[in-house]
């Protein structure tokens, strides 16, 4: 039940946190959204990791692992989940992202054994058809945050990339988690890594941009724009950063915990599906927020899915 209701939190977490995401990731671009948003982030996890004490459950190979999670799980998974969405919108995007739940659990199932009954199986099944029909059956939007960007078939490819990042960055975590890991320490390994990822890919893009611009030379001057520019992209406003901070403490600090905590309990599969809810839940966030309502088809796709968490809740 612990693992079960933590994934749900997760899915509510990163259903709020795409709301959030989506005018600071198109004004600023997916990378220097992930740079700003993970540095304040993995900031707030390592205060709270060291005044909880919870480092001295990690040992170098539990963090080491952990930090390979964090690269294909946030690094790769994060990339690519923000630049399509940018281009899809929130419950596109949030929709084909759910594919990251039966490839967790093929995943688990073929690297750690973890096997479904026939009732969590179908449970499973009907979770991710259901989140997608909640989708695939509602009328078209109108509100610009649905707008498709630019080639809708990259945008699709991308998120794809994203669900199979996220996949496995779960299942490489697992271990460590059921090995008696503290979540809190363990999100501040991953999120860490990622920030100090997307950090140098910012700096190699500021240097091969400024050094272009220079010339192939670069002056003090001009390395210290670059660098400012590089901490506080152009275009970040305090709004903007509020945003951001408040994305990513709820989607990242918030709900990846929450998922540490679900694999720390639960099988990974069934975990990742619960945490994928998040395009049922979105339904009635975005209809508050737009005003606009979502068609009978988008709830009867969420009545699947609801019927799918029945049977992997009451196996």
């Amino acid at each position: 039940m612990i693992a079960n209701m933590a994934a749900l939190g997760a899915a509510l977490c990163w259903a709020a946190g795409g709301l959030i995401a989506i005018g600071p990731v198109r004004v600023l671009g997916s990378i220097a959204f992930n740079r700003v948003r993970l540095t304040i982030v993995a900031t707030a996890l390592l205060i709270a990791t060291t005044l909880m004490g919870g480092w001295q459950t990690l040992d170098t190979g539990s963090a080491l692992t952990l930090a390979l999670s964090g690269l294909l799980g946030i690094v790769v998974g994060d990339m690519a989940l923000f630049w399509s969405l940018s281009r899809l919108g929130p419950r596109r995007n949030v929709v084909i992202y759910a594919a990251n739940a039966p490839l967790t659990a093929l995943l688990a199932y073929a690297l750690l054994g973890e096997a479904l009954g026939p009732w969590t199986v179908l449970g499973v099944a009907l979770v991710t058809l259901g989140v997608m029909l909640a989708v695939a059956l509602r009328s078209g939007s109108t509100h610009s945050w649905e707008a498709i960007q630019g080639s809708l078939l990259a945008g699709v490819s991308v998120c794809l990339l994203a669900a199979v990042g996220q996949a496995a960055g779960s299942i490489i975590a697992k271990p460590v988690m059921a090995a008696g890991a503290d979540p809190i320490a363990s999100a501040a390994v991953r999120v860490t890594t990622a920030a100090l990822m997307f950090t140098a890919i910012g700096a190699l893009s500021a240097i091969r941009g400024g050094g272009a611009a220079a010339g192939g030379g670069l002056s003090g001057g001009r390395f210290g724009g670059m660098l400012g520019g590089m901490l506080l992209p152009r275009g970040l406003t305090p709004k903007l950063m509020l945003q951001i901070a408040g994305n990513g403490l709820l989607g990242v600090g918030l709900g990846m915990t929450l998922l540490l905590v679900g694999l720390a309990h639960g099988n990974a599969g069934v975990v990742a599906t619960l945490s994928a809810l998040s395009p049922v839940l979105i339904l009635p966030m975005m209809w508050l927020l737009t005003g606009q309502r979502p068609a009978l088809g988008a709830w009867v796709g969420a009545a699947v899915a609801v019927a799918g968490v029945a049977l992997i809740v009451n196996r």
